[in-house]
C-alpha cells in the first residue's frame, strides 16, 4: 500500500533528488523555460511554486530560506526581482506544463515547463469567447431566436 506516500521519488537517492530539483528550478528560474520529462515536471513543479511564493516577500528572512534551497545567489537575485514583480498579484499557479510527445530513446513523455507570466505567445493571443455546450434536445440556435423576440415584444408592451 501507498500510504503517506506523497511524492515521487524518480528513481533516486534522496540527495540526488534534492540536488536535481535544485539544478532545475534554478534553471527554470534564469531561462523561464525548460524541457524535461513529465514525471520530472510534475515534482519540480511542487518543488519550485512554494519558493515562488516565498518571493513574492522580499525579506532578509525570505531570502534566506529560498537560498538555501537553491544555493545559487544569480537565481536567488533573479527570483526576487523580475520574477516577484510579474508573479505579485497572482494567488498561485506560476508554472506551466505543456506535453510536447515522447522521447525517441526511451518513450519517455518531454513536456516544457514554463514560468507563465513570461510566456510572451500565450499572453498576445486574444481570449476566444467562452463556448458553452448546448444540448440538442432544446433546439439549440431555434430557442435562442424564438425567445428573442419575445423579450423584446414584453419591454416593448410595457413601454407603450
Amino acid at each position: 500500500m501507498r500510504h503517506n506516500k506523497k511524492f515521487n521519488h524518480l528513481g533516486r537517492t534522496a540527495d540526488h533528488r534534492q540536488a536535481m530539483l535544485a539544478n532545475m528550478a534554478i534553471s527554470l528560474i534564469m531561462h523561464k523555460r525548460i524541457t524535461t520529462t513529465l514525471a520530472k515536471a510534475k515534482a519540480l513543479k511542487k518543488y519550485v511554486e512554494p519558493l515562488i511564493t516565498r518571493g513574492k516577500e522580499d525579506t532578509t528572512n525570505s531570502r534566506r530560506v529560498v537560498f538555501r534551497y537553491l544555493q545559487n545567489k544569480f537565481a536567488v537575485t533573479e527570483l526576487f526581482g523580475p520574477v516577484a514583480e510579474k508573479v505579485g498579484d497572482r494567488p498561485g499557479g506560476y508554472t506551466r506544463i505543456i506535453k510536447l510527445g515522447y522521447r525517441k530513446g526511451d518513450a519517455a513523455e518531454i513536456c516544457f515547463i514554463e514560468l507563465v507570466d513570461f510566456d510572451e505567445n500565450m499572453l498576445k493571443a486574444p481570449k476566444a469567447a467562452k463556448k458553452t455546450r448546448r444540448s440538442r434536445r432544446g433546439g439549440g440556435a431555434k430557442a435562442t431566436e424564438a425567445a428573442a423576440p419575445v423579450a423584446e415584444t414584453k419591454e416593448t408592451a410595457e413601454a407603450e
